[in-house]
């Protein structure tokens, strides 16, 4: 045999012990049921804070304006002036007013004048009336027709009487109008509170259409407005305490009493307003502070959870991969909110189903798997 042919003999040997060798190492594996780490299932009560901000408002506010037209003839406070109820703010001047009550006044003395002649009237007519029927007791003495238009008088003259009643009346009123409008020319203040604004000088003609005087506002309490997201909207409880905390008060915190929920929700941004009363004695916090609101957000009933890589999505679901008897499934489920290192799940599963550590369309449904119970995640 020549080295040329010896050559080639050993190249096919060669060949054949390597496709041998090959075969033999594929075979195990093809034999092999792969293994995935699995972890549980668990069941938690969501609860996790939220921020969200918020905007410290002052507890009532007001725009303190002139009910009637004149000019200021004092002003007693500034901005910044601390206030109690019923404290005077400033004073006005309406000369047209004091025209009026006069005017008012004389209708009143013209009307009672009117109503005490026809007084007099109607009694001269009553006592002629009674003379009349009394002569008429006697036949021939009186025509009954005398009798008649005596009662008439009387009872024209009772109308008189009636209607200078109600005019002395309605002038009464009209001048208790201008004296009511005569006590807004004290402008006081209706709560205790403090000074934000003051729009006027001493001789600013004022009225119902112009600026506002002063603004009042009460900071001993506040009101803190949280827009609460849909989602969150289950942990509103009322009487709860939240705490919050404010750029100009930095590593502070404050907190705050859930008092009024909105109980509706603003279609344009699905939040539904909460309002937190805050109390405030010192003052530190003033209305218009920016508010982050360490919310609570939790479920009315326990929520399923598994590790947030268990999780896979693609274009057409999301699902996860659960481990039944050795065979992959997959099994559609809607993410929830985080916690910790878990994610809330909604879906067709069950508290200790297994599900695989790292979910993945690789892992195919029906395959055969080996699983390995991972650690779960601390409850």
């Amino acid at each position: 045999m020549n080295t040329r042919s010896s050559f080639v003999i050993t190249l096919i040997i060669g060949a054949v012990a390597q496709g041998a060798a090959a075969q033999q190492a594929a075979s195990p594996a093809a034999a092999a049921t792969p293994t995935i780490n699995v972890t549980p299932v668990v069941t938690k009560s969501l609860e996790r804070p939220l921020m969200l901000p918020g905007d410290l408002l002052a507890y009532q506010d007001v725009e303190i304006r002139s009910k009637v037209s004149g000019f200021v003839d004092a002003i007693s406070v500034d901005r910044g002036s601390i206030v109690r109820r019923g404290q005077l703010l400033a004073r006005i001047v309406a000369p047209e007013l004091r025209a009026q009550r006069s005017e008012a006044e004389a209708r009143i003395q013209s009307a009672r004048s009117q109503r005490i002649e026809a007084e007099a009237r109607l009694a001269s007519d009553q006592a002629t009336l009674q003379r009349l029927k009394a002569a008429a007791a006697t036949p021939g003495v009186v025509a009954g027709n005398d009798v008649d238009i005596a009662q008439r008088t009387v009872e024209a003259a009772e109308a008189r009487v009636e209607q200078w009643k109600q005019n002395e009346q309605a002038a009464r009123d009209a001048a208790m109008v201008v004296s009511e409008l005569e006590s807004y020319l004290r402008i006081t203040a209706p709560f205790d509170g403090v000074v934000t604004e003051r729009n006027v000088h001493v001789g600013t003609l004022v009225g119902p259409a112009t600026p506002s005087i002063v603004r009042v506002q009460q900071v001993s309490r506040l009101r803190l407005t949280v827009p609460v997201p849909e989602t969150a909207i289950a942990g509103v409880a009322q009487g709860e305490m939240v705490s919050f905390t404010v750029p100009a008060y930095p590593g502070e915190t404050f907190t705050g009493r859930v008092a009024r929920p909105g109980r509706a929700v603003d279609p344009k941004t699905r939040t539904m307003p909460v309002e937190l009363d805050i109390p405030n004695p010192a003052g530190r916090l003033a209305p218009g502070m920016f508010a982050q609101v360490a919310w609570a957000q939790r479920r009315g009933r326990p929520s399923l959870f598994v590790p947030a890589t268990a999780i896979a999505t693609t274009t057409e679901r999301t699902f996860v991969v659960r481990v039944r008897d050795n065979q992959a499934e997959w099994v559609d489920v809607k993410r929830g909110a985080s916690m910790e290192q878990l994610v809330e799940v909604f879906g067709a599963l069950n508290e200790g189903e297994l599900v695989a550590v790292r979910g993945t369309d690789e892992i195919r449904q029906g395959t055969r798997v080996t699983p390995k119970v991972a650690q779960p995640a601390a409850r």
